[in-house]
């Protein structure tokens, strides 16, 4: 097998489902582009921004395209390209697009409400309580996963106490990513721009902000790094989502969509042979198939964390119902072929069938800047950029779920009208408050390293696309919808992470009995964290099935623009 026979695939795929599949559920559900959409009905300057196609495109994308499709896939290699293509294909089209599409179309035909509010319209207050608590736990172990990936990355020491030059450059050029992203964004707000200038405009400083990174690297080590992201994710979760977030989006996503292309086109010129066996088996390393495979690929197959930033972030910016499909269901095929192109990436780097050492993000940098040196690039310059779009994964992620965690902790506490709420609620739902409370104990778990939380947090993100599944078959059914397409996924995915959180509470359980170290600040937070998103899932599964088993079909139909 070689890798362009693996990319054509991919692509054949992934278009097939984008124009057969995706808009079969478009004909099947409808759309209305005549419609206001809650952008312009609530409009507010800060959450509710009409906003153009590619630029809630660009916010999805770079929100939900987080470190998942370079580490998922190329880790998942042990068990063979296969399996790994063949979830990539499957889960993408069927179960990860699927569910991002009528996430982002359940919150848009509802005053663009996220999932926690969506759920209590159709499910009632005590799956509302339960799902957000559960989502809220969820954004803690994204925070504490991707903040260490990013601060790890931007460290500009190396362990012998030389200098790392592409890990500095990469977090000079993010830095600036910042600063002009604000100064994109309000220059924007005062002087609108149509869409061919806008784009010149971003192209421009994206190329100035590259050179200026590359000139002068900021070195700092882990810890100051750290802080430093915290803080950005202090400011993007409160800040209006025009000043910061969407043009820092907009500016990113030409770097991340380069970055694929660079991928894409490396993969079509130089034809990798595939070194990697096709099957590995059931068992690699004592992990088994069934549940690793599945909740170790989430982002580019499926991820519960998507939901949460169709219906929490991009549904309250969509300027036109005609425009979900691309944000929703393209965005997530786009993820795919990214995923893809790591596979490859790993299969041709293995030699002799075993996999080549070092980290996903060193593998796939290696790779990818190497098929940029074909185009002219220096290997450091290369280098330097690969590692700036490997930590912009993360670090888009981050804003994203800073902002949705401060969400989700104030929807917890919200009842009522607000003159209504006492002294303890208005408090809870004080969006600054909010936003230090979850980012203090994402900060907790952060400490003890991605390492230790990628597990719980794959698990916990494949549960939340679970639950999902539940909750989006209950609004299809009682709106007058078909959903039946969203049981087989539901049923899978509800199997596989449950099975594999279970794998986890008895991996931590098992150190405690055999005396193995064991943190109480790591292992501790992690166990109560994992035992509380298992029990909250068991809740949230057994609530929201029933109401989908005893609604009557088409009984909400009016409250959903049907």
């Amino acid at each position: 097998m070689t890798g362009l026979m693996l990319l054509g695939i991919a692509l054949v795929v992934c278009a097939c489902g984008y124009f057969i599949y995706g808009r079969w559920l478009v004909r099947l559900w409808g759309v209305d582009p005549n419609a206001r959409t809650p952008a312009f009905v609530h409009e507010d300057g800060n959450d509710y921004v009409p906003s153009s196609k590619f630029t809630v495109f660009a916010h999805q994308f770079s929100s939900i395209t987080g470190a998942g499709p370079v580490t998922g896939p190329i880790i998942a290699a042990m068990f063979g390209w296969a399996p790994v293509m063949l979830w990539l294909m499957v889960g993408g089209i069927f179960f990860g697009a699927v569910q991002d599409f009528t996430a982002l179309y359940a919150s848009v035909k509802n005053e663009g409400k996220s999932m926690g509010m969506l759920i209590e319209q159709y499910i009632g207050k005590t799956g509302k309580k339960m799902f957000l608590l559960f989502s809220w736990l969820f954004t803690l172990l994204v925070t504490a996963a991707f903040a260490d990936i990013v601060a790890s990355t931007f460290n500009g020491f190396k362990p012998d106490g030389g200098l790392a030059t592409p890990n500095a450059a990469a977090a000079s050029i993010s830095m600036l990513y910042i600063v002009v992203a604000i100064a994109f964004g309000y220059f924007l707000k005062k002087c609108p721009l149509a869409e061919g200038p806008k784009l010149v405009v971003a192209i421009v400083l994206m190329v100035a902000m590259l050179w200026a990174g590359i000139e002068y690297p900021l070195y700092f080590d882990k810890t100051t790094w750290l802080y430093v992201v915290f803080a950005y994710m202090f400011m993007a979760a409160v800040m209006p989502m025009w000043l910061l977030m969407e043009p820092r989006d907009y500016l990113s996503v030409f770097l991340l969509l380069g970055m694929i292309a660079s991928g894409v086109l490396g993969v079509i010129f130089t034809n990798p042979a595939i070194e990697l066996p096709a099957f590995n088996g059931f068992v690699v390393n004592g992990q088994p198939l069934f549940p690793i495979l599945f909740i170790t690929i989430a982002c580019g197959a499926v991820s519960g964390f998507h939901s949460l930033v169709s219906s929490g972030t991009s549904s309250k910016t969509v300027s036109n119902e005609k425009d979900m499909l691309f944000i929703g269901y393209g965005s997530m095929l786009i993820e795919s072929i990214l995923a893809v192109v790591s596979l490859i990436v790993v299969g041709a780097a293995a030699t002799g069938g075993v996999m080549p050492k070092g980290t996903p993000f060193q593998i796939f940098a290696g790779a990818v800047g190497g098929f940029m040196g074909m185009f002219g690039l220096s290997a450091h310059v290369a280098t330097c950029v690969i590692t700036m779009c490997v930590s912009a994964l993360a670090l888009t992620t981050l804003d994203s779920v800073g902002r949705i965690g401060r969400m989700c902790f104030q929807e917890l506490f919200t009842s009522g009208k607000p003159e209504e709420m006492s002294g303890f609620q208005k408090l809870m739902t004080n969006k600054y408050f909010a936003t230090v409370i979850t980012l203090f104990f994402g900060y907790l778990l952060c400490l003890g390293g991605y390492m230790n939380v990628w597990p719980l947090f794959g698990a916990a993100n494949q549960l939340c696309a679970a639950l999902v599944f539940i909750s989006l078959s209950v609004f299809l059914k009682v709106t007058g919808r078909q959903g039946w397409m969203l049981y087989v996924p539901m049923a899978f995915m509800f199997l596989a992470t449950m099975s594999a959180l279970a794998m986890s509470i008895y991996g931590i359980v098992n150190k405690l009995i055999t005396g193995a170290p064991f943190g109480m600040l790591t292992d501790g937070l992690q166990l109560v964290v994992a035992i509380a998103l298992i029990t909250l899932a068991f809740l949230i599964a057994s609530n929201g099935l029933k109401t989908l088993t005893s609604s009557e079909k088409g009984s909400h139909a009016k409250s959903a623009n049907a």
